[in-house]
């Protein structure tokens, strides 16, 4: 005897988290269809009936959508179903349903469909009946010897078989000393029902004996039952099996004696008509289910036997024949006949993993090919080792969260802005009381190298500078004829914008249908926001700017705010913001610097990247390539923490103002439903002032509307000033320390986590959480400091100690010779000095540079 696996013929698993048993399971050719192929009915615990027609399936194939022909969901759960002729005045088949208060009748049908998706079946309900008791199981058959209808007995949980003839209700009985039900068939040889009760028992009784017993009232015996032998209930014969059952079956086959199987939970026996023990098998595992079927010897029955160790075992009378693998432990077992396949095996799982299998003699075993032989090089495997090591290393360090374009794009968005601004300015909606505002044009171009379809342009600015068009829509651009398209741009509030570079989204899709996307930035001239104006020696804050070469006259840097002089040198450039103060540039006639200064710290960003820009560009232009600017004064923290300060007082401020707007517009409501109820009564009462206070409440609540309103716009404006301050923040950091590029990014990503500020999720409690994350893993001291872990959720804080605690703290572990990086390995950096740093970091504080 070999062991092999059952071979997969079709197999579904059926819905999420339901339970099933083995009544749950049946089959039979449930719509009379007219090939007369048999059906899967399922039904669960958690209501849901299933029909199923399998198909073969190729390996690794999913269930067909054709396979299941219904599923329903009825409002009770399923505790078995049963196929018989339970109409009237038909012999067709019909499908039972018994639920735990409920046994219902329906009918399957089917029409043909002339859609892809094929037939439609449906259940209609024929007739069902209310049960006065909890059900547990039920049998059905020709009881007394019907002739072309099937009868139902149902058993209840307190003992009582119940008798339905199809659409009436019988009789009912009381089994005698019943305290738990067991398995319950009918024998159609015998005219009698087996059973085996919480004794141990088989006990079988005959129909006719329950037909005439006393009828079941009540469950008490009476006195007539105990004085009139003729109509007690008794057992025509029992066995004591000395075990609970799991199932009976009844084997009633052609060439075959007439059996009655018991699975017990040690041992299944077979037993003659009269009870008498025809064969018992020990069993050595915990059976699960079971289904005798017929032989092809004569005179011997066959039995499936499935146990909980997901094994199928096939008996011919007590020799074990045969013993095949499943995949789950079977719950329910049948046998059925599907197109030319005849005897396949059906299994349930309790989990509802449902299969239809057939039992092969060709092992699934697999042998490794050998290999040939060869002498091994060391030297070699080394080298390949290092250089495969090297590859992964590179790809599991921090990789770009976009993704990178292909080379050749489909279409080509390019921007030019116009070297000049426009000679009528296009601005409009002004919030400015300057009335001269200027505007410069921008124009796009749309270049592709094959015909696309509804190309969507959008264009995004900077806040506080304002677009005359931010769409535009070509419903088709052809092969080689670009589409252009112009706007004019403008500074449009009582604010400066954080930055001047702009961004432009073409959107389109592929003539495969993919949607795919080209973008491009342009960057707006500085004379869109501030004008030449006479410099100012005054200034409350400075910064100066190192550099490695020789000072560059500003006529050569500046050409669109100075015009051309015969003067050699000029070295102060004064420039009046149209929505801020007055920002003087100078540079040192002796020395490599540049000074900026200002009345208000964030004026000075624009200006000096600005600054720093074109001095690249300057330098470039000349062939020279090492140049570097550098910051060694004091990092201006103190500056920047007041800005923080007036962006946190106002983010309290509209918290403030948004509860107190709630609670006011609950007191208006409550004031409304007074009046309301004052209005409806049919009995006039006096107002008692109540118009007078809806009045003032409705004052109150426009006049908090209107403030928060206005709070809302300062703090955006106080974000913007803010968003600037950290670019310039970033930007001194950037060239006291040194930083690369990555980690300048890395900063910008801790700073500037937010495009827009609010009041679920802040900039100061996200930027003190990142900051957290960098002090304790690139930046930490020690292995203690990487051990804190960061659980809570992000809330707005109560003040923003903790915060520009975390901002110098950072500073200070740079100057120490701390590096930002995101790689997982990445520890503490408290001895690593960075070339070119000193070992003393210099202070880091408020004061002019």
């Amino acid at each position: 005897m070999s062991l092999f696996k059952a071979r997969d013929w079709w197999s579904a698993s059926l819905g999420e988290n339901e339970e099933f048993d083995q009544g749950c399971l049946s089959v039979a050719d449930v719509d009379n269809s007219e090939s007369g192929q048999d059906k899967i009915i399922v039904g669960s615990y958690n209501g849901y009936l299933r029909i199923f027609s399998p198909h073969p399936l190729k390996t690794g194939d999913a269930i067909q959508a054709e396979d299941l022909l219904l599923e329903v969901q009825l409002r009770d759960p399923v505790l078995q179903v049963e196929v018989g002729k339970f109409v009237s005045g038909t012999e067709l088949l019909h499908l039972a349903v018994l639920h735990p208060r409920k046994l219902c009748v329906y009918s399957v049908s089917g029409t043909l469909g002339n859609a892809e998706h094929g037939n439609q079946y449906q259940i209609k309900l024929m007739y069902e009946h209310n049960l006065q008791r909890t059900a547990c199981n039920m049998t059905h058959g020709s009881f007394g010897g019907v002739k072309g209808r099937d009868l139902i007995c149902i058993q209840s949980m307190d003992g009582m078989l119940m008798f339905f003839e199809q659409e009436s209700y019988a009789f009912g009985r009381y089994l005698p000393g019943f305290l738990l039900p067991g398995p319950l068939r009918y024998s159609p040889r015998t005219d009698s029902f087996i059973t085996v009760s919480s004794c141990q028992q088989v006990e079988c009784y005959k129909y006719q004996v329950l037909a005439v017993a006393t009828d079941a009232d009540s469950k008490k015996e009476t006195e007539q039952q105990k004085i009139g032998s003729g109509k007690r209930l008794l057992a025509d014969w029992t066995l004591n099996i000395g075990e609970q059952a799991l199932d009976i079956s009844i084997v009633s086959f052609n060439n075959t004696v007439f059996s009655i199987f018991v699975l017990g939970e040690r041992n299944f026996f077979c037993l003659k008509e009269n009870g008498q023990i025809r064969f018992m098998k020990k069993l050595e595992y915990h059976p699960s289910c079971f289904l005798p079927y017929c032989s092809v010897s004569e005179g011997t029955i066959n039995s499936l036997v499935g146990n909980h160790n997901n094994m199928l075992l096939v008996y011919q009378d007590v020799t074990l024949k045969w013993a095949a693998q499943l995949p789950h432990v079977p719950v329910a077992v049948k046998v059925a006949n599907f197109q030319d396949m005849k005897g396949m095996i059906v299994t349930l799982s309790d989990s509802g993993q449902l299969q239809c299998s057939y039992l092969g003699t060709d092992p699934s075993l697999f042998q490794a090919p050998k290999v040939e032989s060869r002498d091994i090089n060391y030297e070699e495997l080394d080298v390949e080792m290092k250089g495969l090591q090297k590859i992964i290393k590179e790809a599991s360090k921090t990789q770009d969260i976009l993704p990178k374009a292909e080379k050749e794009d489909d279409l080509i968005l390019s921007a030019t802005v116009s070297s000049t601004l426009d000679a009528m300015s296009q601005a409009v909606d002004l919030a400015l009381e300057s009335e001269d505002v200027p505007s410069v044009t921008v124009k796009f171009c749309i270049r592709t190298k094959r015909q696309v379809q509804k190309t969507i342009l959008s264009i995004t600015v900077p806040a506080f500078l304002a677009t005359t068009q931010d769409q535009f829509i070509f419903n088709s651009i052809d092969q080689g004829i670009p589409k252009t398209a112009s706007i004019s741009v403008f500074l449009k509030g009582k604010c400066l914008p954080a930055d001047l570079e702009g961004s432009a989204v073409a959107s389109y899709s592929t003539p495969t249908g993919v949607p795919r996307i080209a973008q491009c930035k342009f960057r707006l001239p500085l004379r869109l926001i501030c004008s030449p104006v006479q410099p100012s020696k005054a200034a409350n804050h400075k910064l100066t700017i190192d550099t490695n070469k020789p000072p560059v006259n500003l006529i050569n840097m500046f050409p669109d705010f100075i015009e051309r002089t015969e003067d050699d040198q000029i070295s102060v450039l004064g420039f009046q913001l149209l929505a801020g103060h007055k920002v003087t540039l100078l540079a040192s006639k002796t020395s490599q610097r540049y000074r900026i200064q200002s009345e208000q710290f964030e004026d000075l960003w624009l200006i000096t990247k600005e600054l720093i820009l074109r001095l690249e560009e300057y330098f470039l232009k000349q062939g020279i390539k090492d140049f570097t600017c550098s910051f060694s004064g004091q990092v201006p923290l103190q500056e920047y923490f007041e800005l923080i300060d007036q962006h946190f007082e106002l983010r309290m401020n509209t918290e403030k103002y948004e509860n107190l707007l709630s609670e006011r517009a609950v007191q208006f409501r409550a004031i409304q439903r007074l009046l309301l109820t004052r209005f409806k009564d049919k009995t006039p009462a006096p107002l008692q002032n109540l118009d007078t206070l809806l009045d003032g409440t409705y004052r109150q609540v426009i006049g908090i509307a209107d403030a928060a309103e206005e709070l809302q716009n300062s703090l955006f404006r106080a974000f913007t000033k803010l968003k600037s301050a950290t670019q310039l923040i970033i930007l001194l950091i950037g060239l006291w320390q040194k930083l690369s590029k990555d980690q300048i990014t890395i900063l910008e990503a801790t700073f500037l986590p937010l495009l827009q500020d609010g009041q679920e999720l802040g900039w100061e409690e996200t930027v003190d959480a990142a900051l957290s994350h960098l002090l304790r893993t690139c930046l930490s001291k020690s292995s203690k400091e990487q051990a804190l872990n960061l659980t809570s959720q992000l809330s707005i804080p109560k003040d923003t100690t903790r915060l520009k605690k975390h901002i110098t703290l950072l500073c200070d572990r740079l100057a120490k010779g701390g590096r930002l990086s995101l790689s997982a390995d990445s520890g503490s950096q408290q001895a690593i000095l960075m070339p070119g740093l000193p070992s003393s970091p210099p202070p880091v504080a408020a004061g002019n540079a």
